[in-house]
């Protein structure tokens, strides 16, 4: 019987002990999860402030006063425009028609003898 006794109570005190170990390591990981998620939070908040930074970054007026200060640049007047005109634009539409007419013409001579264009 004391043996009995002696088996039950090294099972009880090693149930115990894992209750023990289990609980610290639960407190552990919760712990940790807060931690994540309080980090989580701050990367939020600093998501969103750079975002409202970049947004007022980009406006069209700091844009063009960087331009103008760093960059020499100026307004587009009429004045001080040039357009550039590509000679080969009407030469490249008309060779686009001559080799549509071919297709169609291809086209229909294979369809006539049965044959897939």
């Amino acid at each position: 019987m004391t043996r009995l006794n002696l088996v039950l109570l090294i099972a009880v005190l090693a149930s115990a002990l894992y209750l023990v170990r289990t609980q610290y390591e639960s407190r552990r990981l919760y712990v940790e999860l807060e931690k994540a998620a309080a980090q989580s939070r701050k990367l939020e908040s600093d998501n969103e402030r750079l975002q409202v930074e970049k947004r007022a970054q980009a406006t069209p007026l700091r844009v063009e006063k960087l331009a103008k200060e760093n960059l020499q640049m100026r307004t587009v007047t009429p004045a001080i425009t040039q357009y550039a005109t590509d000679s080969s634009a009407p030469r490249a539409a008309a060779s686009a028609t001559v080799v549509e007419k071919t297709e169609k013409k291809t086209g229909a001579t294979a369809r006539q003898s049965g044959g897939t264009p």
